[in-house]
């Protein structure tokens, strides 16, 4: 049986930035550029209290909250912070992938510490990153990833939630799909229109119906319902490409899409630093309401330098996709590809 950890940190830009300005603790803080079509990209957690949300619309969040206070983003900062987080889960175990520069999965089944307990293993590691970074994290353990990571969730901010493998049917039988990653609102308002709210509901129901209707993910679906995930944690695997994406809550247009594109592109950044590789093409991608994918991708001679070069060329790509502004997206990614070990003086132009 396996021991897996989801640490998430709690609002962690605006913890980061929080920490310089105490006196903004209990205010309503969002981290957002002030530029005239902001959108916020992180909230703590009295801002949230309002209504405040990533991916609002700046103006939104000031009719909702007019005396919210606004911090620009130091990505840079959040990097440095993200980089002492990792030293301490590499006390307690090297199986740790990373997910963004804030949550990770660690496999402790066997961990550095010889700790028998998985829990007191999450106890630890949130002691030590509170006491390296006066940050807050929250976290899940369960046998398997999928539960992990819905466990890290249930008593945030600052919690552990712990599912046992003997509690593991008696948790999903009562636990409602909107909770689970990857179904956004139109998913979930399929799930409903055949009578299905909570994972329960789907132990009952036929593999095929589901991925009739929900495509592969229906199989993920059915496979959750019976409390499996046998996803490996996946600490230095040799890959070709790495992407990341997000499933919206609900579609978003292009110009609401700005704060989930900057988390995507430091997760994908982040993962090319953590398994010290470089990449030489960039790629685009866009889900609509019906699940049509518009793709786009460039390669160039020499490899990405920077996170802001991975900026650039994904801004210019989508440029280049010459978007309706009107079009809607359930779904969006980037990746990156033509993967290498670094070499010296690699410089790229984007010209």
């Amino acid at each position: 049986m396996r021991k897996i950890i989801h640490i998430d940190m709690d609002a962690f830009y605006a913890s980061v930035e929080l920490r310089e300005r105490p006196d903004l603790k209990h205010l309503p803080v969002v981290i957002a550029s002030h530029h005239a079509r902001a959108v916020v990209t992180a909230a703590s957690y009295p801002a949230r209290s309002f209504g405040l949300r990533s991916a609002m619309s700046m103006t939104q969040a000031r009719k909702l909250c007019p005396q919210v206070i606004v911090i620009e983003p130091n990505f840079q900062k959040y990097r440095e912070v993200s980089a002492q987080i990792h030293q301490v889960f590499r006390q307690y175990t090297d199986v740790i992938e990373p997910l963004s520069l804030d949550e990770a999965y660690l496999d402790v089944t066997e961990n550095l510490q010889n700790i028998a307990s998985a829990t007191e293993v999450a106890m630890r590691i949130r002691e030590d990153i509170f006491q390296l970074t006066g940050l807050t994290a929250s976290a899940g353990v369960a046998p398997n990833k999928f539960l992990a990571k819905v466990a890290s969730d249930w008593h945030k901010p600052n919690g552990i939630c712990v599912i046992k493998p003997t509690q593991v049917q008696a948790f999903i039988h009562e636990l409602p799909l909107k909770k689970i990653p990857g179904v956004g609102r139109v998913t979930q308002e399929k799930l409903q229109r055949l009578n299905l709210v909570t994972l329960g509901d789907l132990q009952d129901v036929d593999e095929f119906f589901l991925i009739q209707h929900f495509g592969k993910y229906g199989r993920r679906l059915y496979l959750y319902a019976q409390g499996i995930d046998d996803r490996p944690v996946e600490a230095e695997r040799e890959r070709q490409q790495i992407s990341k994406e997000t499933t919206f809550d609900g579609n978003l247009v292009l110009a609401q899409c700005p704060p989930y594109w900057d988390k995507l592109v430091e997760q994908v950044w982040f993962s090319l630093n953590q398994k010290k590789l470089t990449a030489r093409g960039v790629s685009v991608k866009l889900k609509m309401p019906n699940f049509k994918i518009l793709q786009h991708s460039k390669s160039f001679k020499v490899p990405l330098r920077s996170v802001q070069d991975l900026q650039q060329v994904l801004h210019n790509l989508i440029i280049d996709m010459h978007i309706d502004p009107q079009q809607s997206f359930r779904l969006i990614g980037v990746g990156v590809h033509l993967l290498s070990p670094p070499e010296p003086e690699q410089q790229l132009s984007l010209l």
